[in-house]
């Protein structure tokens, strides 16, 4: 998919761009497989903010999307291509030989009428789910289970993909998009190819108004701030942080601080550590 650009009509568009959407469905094919998405902005049971930076937004229905791929076995037919609002790629609609429909991430490449399916017999295509003992090393999958049965946990943003690079004994060696390399047992299913909608990264928003829109409030920097709401705050006109590294509104170390536990029980599944950018 391509990036628009309007015209400079206001100030709000003479940088804004846009996601070319004319390959997908104009609207939602199925009412049935979508939910209005509550919105809490931030706030927990007694009204107290919690989770800064959230406010209010554009009203969103959640599609109900298939993790698990778990009609093994049944081809299926990709009827439709659509945008989602709550995530940054795009789904398609596939069309079960029993008659059922569900939502499936789309992978980059797929097109309207290819035929899919979820099985261990599988050919290693865009768009089949198969487990990783069937998967050949070096190809890209996304939608990757953590646990056998659980559904897919990660790999699921738009653009990225993880590359099988070795197999040994019950696991396979999996490189994440985030440089780490893992240990994923043989038996978890994933979806090969690339997930769709690459381009997204590139999108500039142009105003903010439209970043209130997605319900994302402002972020105030700590050294803006007085001294009693931040440990950056306070000093007499532009001041620095005034501290050897910097801290969270709460005092803890940022930048640079590990916060994974030490006994963490994936950690022997870790082979390489993620590079820090």
């Amino acid at each position: 998919m391509s990036i628009r650009r309007g015209k400079p009509v206001t100030p709000g568009s003479r940088h804004r761009t846009r996601m070319d959407y004319s390959g997908l469905a104009k609207k939602p094919s199925i009412k049935r497989m979508r939910r209005i998405l509550s919105k809490h902005s931030g706030r927990n049971s007694s009204g107290r903010v919690t989770v800064r930076h959230q406010g209010g937004r554009q009203k969103r229905f959640l599609r109900l999307l298939d993790f698990r791929r778990d009609k093994r076995g049944i081809i299926a037919r990709v009827e439709a291509l659509e945008y989602d609002p709550n995530r940054t790629a795009n789904i398609a609609l596939l069309v079960y030989g029993d008659g059922e429909k569900r939502y499936i991430l789309a992978p980059d490449g797929l097109k309207k009428g290819d035929k899919l399916v979820a099985s261990d017999k599988a050919e290693p295509k865009i768009g089949n789910a198969l487990p990783l003992a069937k998967i050949p090393v070096g190809v890209p999958i996304h939608n990757l289970e953590m646990r056998p049965g659980k559904g897919g946990q990660i790999i699921r943003s738009a653009g990225v993909a993880a590359i099988i690079q070795a197999k040994e004994n019950d696991f396979a060696n999996v490189l994440l998009p985030s440089t780490e390399i893992r240990r994923i047992p043989l038996t978890c299913y994933a979806t090969i190819g690339q997930v769709s909608n690459q381009e997204w990264k590139n999108i500039s928003l142009g105003k903010a108004g439209r970043k209130r829109h997605m319900g994302i409030r402002p972020s105030v920097r700590g050294v803006a701030q007085n001294p009693n709401s931040h440990p950056h705050g306070g000093g007499e006109g532009r001041s620095g942080i005034g501290m050897p590294s910097p801290k969270s509104p709460w005092g803890k170390p940022t930048l640079g601080k590990k916060t994974r536990k030490d006994r963490r029980y994936s950690t022997k599944y870790i082979i390489s550590k993620r590079k820090r950018k």
